[in-house]
């Protein structure tokens, strides 16, 4: 089997990772790491046994595609440096700092057929892969994800760096229209970005859904709970459990509920992350979340801080 020639631009927190991790897929060649620091790129390349460059432009002609795992405000033009030239891409999320900008990426992978797919790592959570179609119809949706301040980068609000996970994961769900968004979101401990934020999204079909998060928690939660007229669904992202509450008839008047605690083959989702995008590419199968995904997850999050007053 032919491998595919990877790089990782930008080996930070995160990136450090994506090297890792195609270091250890059989159908990758991991050909090099790109960081503007060459000490850290130097690292990491001695770390996962590859080469070390400093700038993302030596990498052409020399890659089949890249993973981007730099700040926020590069991943448009990276992105379209790459896929103008048929280089297949994993972007990191947000898929780029404004929707307009999203949009010509999903246009420029279109026009090349160079496969675009977006970090939104819950996705390939072993709870989120084993849910299956056991949702059908949600009427409600619950999303708390929470956390102590990072200790790395955080040059986009906590809507973009925290929320945006569920925003994909919410709309995923819903498979419906967002039509109403109600906001609010406070800065804690950063100057002039929010920490704390929460979202109520009404959705065409009639699902709402109510979304907090924050990255000043004292506790670490990720968790999802999805309300259906027969069942409630609860998955913990953190510890990739999923829970299926069904509601059946009871003795008397009122019914009874019946817990389902469903197998989960635990996952390392960044690994199957990008062992399904080698995998789009090798197969021309539309990835799992897509440019368009990461788009419309982008869209919803702009609504949400244009209603908290954060744009």
């Amino acid at each position: 089997m032919k491998k595919i020639k990877v790089a990782v631009i930008g080996v930070g927190y995160l990136g450090r990772f994506h090297a890792q991790k195609y270091a250890m897929l059989e159908e990758a060649e991991l050909v090099g790491v790109v960081d503007p620091d060459p000490a850290r790129a130097a690292g990491v390349a001695a770390e996962v046994n590859t080469k070390a460059f400093t700038s993302p432009q030596e990498l052409l002609g020399k890659v089949d595609a890249v993973s981007i795992v730099t700040p926020t405000e590069h991943h448009y033009r990276l992105g379209m440096e790459f896929l103008s030239r048929g280089v297949h891409v994993m972007m990191e999320k947000p898929i780029t700092a404004a929707s307009k900008e999203a949009r010509s990426l999903v246009d420029e992978a279109e026009r090349t057929k160079a496969v675009l797919q977006v970090g939104h790592l819950e996705r390939f959570n072993g709870a989120m892969l084993a849910l299956g179609n056991r949702i059908k119809d949600p009427v409600y949706i619950e999303a708390v994800r929470a956390s102590p301040f990072p200790n790395r980068s955080t040059d986009v609000d906590v809507i973009l760096d925290v929320m945006i996970h569920d925003l994909d994961l919410v709309l995923s769900i819903a498979r419906s229209e967002p039509v109403k968004v109600e906001a609010m979101a406070v800065p804690v401990v950063s100057a002039g970005k929010a920490d704390f934020a929460n979202a109520r999204v009404t959705f065409q079909s009639g699902c709402v859904a109510n979304i907090t998060s924050s990255r000043v928690s004292k506790e670490r939660v990720r968790k999802i709970n999805v309300v259906q007229p027969d069942a409630m669904v609860s998955i913990d992202y953190a510890t990739q459990g999923l829970t299926l509450t069904r509601t059946v008839a009871g003795q008397g008047p009122v019914a009874r509920q019946v817990d389902d605690d469903i197998t989960v083959e635990k996952k390392d989702s960044l690994l199957e992350e990008l062992r399904s995008f080698l995998f789009s590419i090798t197969t021309g199968a539309r990835p799992v979340v897509s440019g368009m995904d990461g788009m419309k997850a982008l869209e919803l999050a702009e609504l949400v801080q244009r209603s908290a007053g954060c744009r």
